[in-house]
């Protein structure tokens, strides 16, 4: 059996295995009941050598007891080293369980950790740019971190309370052989602790859930810092969000110790009720013995037990508090996992034809086929949004949903906003499926993009914006992440986006390794790399989003030159102002107001005072960068 690393198969699977169950999300509970049930076998064999490994505290203390009533007070040496070699023999079975429960147990948690992260993996491929517009970005990292390990540590502790439970009745069991009352005293002590407790469960609740909605918040944060760390630095405003990250960090931390607290509120009860009881077992146990039902060996089992049960009643307390904590958990995994992508193909998709032109219906703009075309615009949001309807992306028109409680509500005000949020990702679920039902208002010749397999437009229309992102590896996965290029195909690639400084910079060349989001790299470099990645495709349509708004002058001159080389007879097209590029276009295309304008070759177009005005702005702007 495989099950480490974990093969998941959830949301994805490749070619040729079933996809595996996807997670209960109907509610919490019902979501953690899935994440046992995907490890039952595991969960159910660590119960078992759990028991083993309880066996010389179970049957420990009855042999002791033995050997003292039978051996030791009527002086019988033999008995005595009998028992003593039981109790050996005991302890020996329990260490070797031990040992392979600890191993399972391991195991285990790893793959809970590992399989919830992958799990995130695989929804975040299967939504793509969706998923940011739904949730936060800190939520979704939070659930592949720290949720992960809460999964993990819930199936630990089922494992090991299922064990000290059944270890529990049979230790009960003999309890009750021997004396009926204490027997009774054993068997209502873990229920009536554990009720003590459930009391101060709730507040529990609340304040780790507190705590893991400040830490999403953090988390986001952090990665928008990290994300616009350059342009802080240019506009001067590290201070400033260095200041918010640190009130955000200490609110972080202030719910952490408020949680903390609870937490050791209930711990500390489980130590002195354990305490408690079995100071009773031990003025019961004397009481019997006076009254000559219970031998001295028997006593002292039982106070061997009452020792021996301490560790089960505060299993049941963590038990507790670990199963609150993964509810938690399970509420914001459900925000990820319930989403599901808006697109569905048409039942017999119609083929797409690289060589027709691309036409945009609300633009009124149509890419003629192999040749490069610039699209200007005042607005660059709007040439961002052409573009994302060429490539059949939803536009980023929405604010993602946190499952973040605000402070302060409790019971029913709590229940209604998780209920308005859930409404809210409903809302814009439904939104979303809505747009993508339609016609979708791009058309490659005389096929809407909608009529057409989702993977079929992705691999014949190529968008490359600025927000691509490189990831951690070497440069030749960066460049070519499926390793489907020769080498020099490869070098072209790179050569066209003027990006060799980078490959003679990073020791190893090809194999030269890359930070995670290209951190060693200066904000030009990042850009060319990405544009390289872009180009090494070869898409028969690509668009490309300034491409090069992080370079200087020279740089950008050099890549509008060798792209259209590179792209020559290939349908290309280029969102941006830059002068640079547009020497280099077969056609100009200016929007306003989400229409087209005007539109012919550079030099035609600057008698045009609307373009002259957009591009006499961007001259200007191009001498001061």
């Amino acid at each position: 059996m495989r099950d480490f690393p974990p093969l998941v198969t959830t949301f994805w699977s490749p070619e040729g295995e079933p996809v595996g169950e996807p997670p209960d999300t109907r509610s919490p509970l019902r979501f953690l009941g899935w994440v046992v049930r995907e490890q039952g076998s595991l969960v159910w064999i660590a119960t078992l050598l759990g028991v083993f490994w309880q066996l010389p505290l179970i049957a420990g203390p009855w042999l002791f007891g033995r050997a003292i009533d039978r051996g030791i007070i009527p002086g019988d040496a033999t008995v005595v080293a009998e028992f003593a070699g039981l109790l050996l023999l005991v302890t020996v079975i329990g260490a070797v369980f031990g040992i392979l429960l600890h191993t399972l147990i391991v195991r285990s948690w790893l793959i809970s950790l590992y399989g919830t992260t992958m799990m995130v993996t695989r929804k975040a491929a299967q939504m793509g740019h969706v998923l940011p517009r739904r949730s936060p970005t800190g939520e979704i990292l939070s659930v592949a971190s720290s949720d992960s390990d809460e999964f993990g540590a819930m199936n630990e502790i089922i494992a090991r309370a299922g064990s000290q439970l059944v270890s529990f009745l049979a230790v009960a069991a003999i309890v009750l052989a021997t004396s009926p009352r204490l027997g009774v005293v054993v068997l209502l002590a873990a229920p009536v602790l554990v009720g003590v407790a459930l009391p101060f469960l709730k507040p529990l609740h609340r304040r780790q859930e507190l705590e893991r909605s400040r830490n999403s918040e953090l988390t986001s944060m952090a990665t928008d810092i990290v994300a616009g760390l350059r342009i802080l630095r240019g506009i001067g405003g590290e201070r400033t969000f260095g200041r918010n990250y640190e009130v955000q960090s200490q609110s972080s931390r202030a719910a952490g110790v408020s949680a903390g607290i609870w937490q050791a509120v209930i711990e500390a009860l489980g130590v002195l009720f354990s305490g408690v009881f079995l100071v009773l077992l031990l003025y019961l146990g004397t009481l019997e013995v006076e009254a000559g039902r219970l031998t001295i060996g028997e006593l002292i089992s039982f106070l061997g037990y009452g020792l021996y049960l301490i560790g089960p009643i505060r299993t049941f307390f963590e038990f507790a508090q670990k199963i609150t904590r993964s509810l938690v958990s399970a509420r914001k995994a459900i925000a990820i996992f319930e989403h599901e992508p808006p697109w569905r193909d048409r039942d017999t998709p119609a083929a797409l034809d690289a060589t027709a032109g691309l036409h945009d219906e609300l633009t009124g703009m149509t890419v003629r086929p192999g040749e490069l075309t610039v699209v200007v615009s005042a607005v660059p949001e709007d040439s961002a949004r052409l573009a994302d309807r060429l490539g059949r992306y939803l536009p980023a028109d929405t604010d993602p949903v946190s499952e973040e409680i605000e402070e302060g509500l409790k019971g029913r005000a709590a229940r209604v906003a998780r209920t308005e949020r859930a409404r809210r990702r409903a809302e814009i679920a439904a939104r979303d499926a809505e747009r993508t039902r339609g016609p979708w208002g791009a058309r490659l010749g005389d096929v809407d993009l909608a009529d057409a397999s989702l993977a079929d437009v992705r691999s014949t229309i190529l968008v490359s914006d600025t927000t691509g992102q490189l990831f951690a590896g070497s440069l030749q996965d960066a460049v070519d992440p499926h390793h489907r290029l020769t080498r020099r195909e490869a070098e072209v690639a790179l050569l066209a986006a003027n990006a060799e400084d980078v490959y003679d910079a990073l020791p190893g060349g090809w194999q030269g390794e890359l930070d995670e989001r290209g951190r060693g790299l200066s904000g030009g470099q990042r850009q060319r790399v990405v544009l390289a990645r872009a180009l090494a495709t070869e898409a028969p349509i690509m668009v490309l989003v300034e491409p090069t708004s992080a370079v200087d002058a020279h740089t950008e001159a050099r890549i509008a030159e060798r792209v259209t080389r590179l792209r020559a007879g290939r349908t290309t097209v280029v969102c941006t102002v830059s002068p640079l590029w547009l020497h280099h276009a077969d056609r100009v295309v200016l929007l306003a107001d989400d229409r087209v304008v005007a539109d012919g070759r550079h030099d035609q177009l600057l008698g045009d005072d609307a373009y002259r005005a957009v591009v006499a702005r961007a001259m200007d702007e191009e001498v001061v960068r």
